[in-house]
């Protein structure tokens, strides 16, 4: 194998761990993320302290927010088996929540159009003439 070859292989393994890597960690931020959401829009967090519940909790649709009735009031569930966690909240909390997510979204996509206005305005030119070989 030539010593390009080579680089070129071990740069496209890094690339490949970094991307699998990413995925996994993402949905984690994700997750954590709507977990944070869902405590600050007043949803209860619900730990299963016996064998029934944690049954029961790995049966429900898992992380996502899910519309149930008891005694004909609603509530909302979010299941997280993984890291054995249930939230639980009631109308008032779910429309909090959609506030809270709605909020959310449009931050990040202010934090990225500003990031991309930045790009845009930084003269390049001004570092000199561009050397492939740094």
């Amino acid at each position: 194998m030539t010593r390009c070859a080579w680089w070129l292989s071990l740069i496209l393994i890094m690339l490949l761990a970094v991307a699998f890597g990413g995925c996994a960690g993402m949905q984690t931020g994700q997750t954590q993320s709507t977990e944070d959401l869902l405590s600050a829009a007043g949803f209860r967090m619900r730990i299963p302290d016996t064998p029934q519940k944690m049954a029961r909790l790995q049966m429900l649709t898992q992380r996502q927010i899910v519309a149930h009735s008891w005694n004909g009031k609603p509530f909302y569930v979010y299941a997280d088996a993984v890291n054995n966690r249930l939230y639980v909240g009631n109308e008032a909390a779910y429309q909090r929540y959609q506030q809270l997510a709605v909020a959310q979204k449009i931050s990040q996509q202010q934090y990225m159009a500003a990031q991309m206005n930045e790009a845009a305005a930084m003269d390049w030119d001004m570092w000199g003439p561009w050397d492939p070989y740094w």
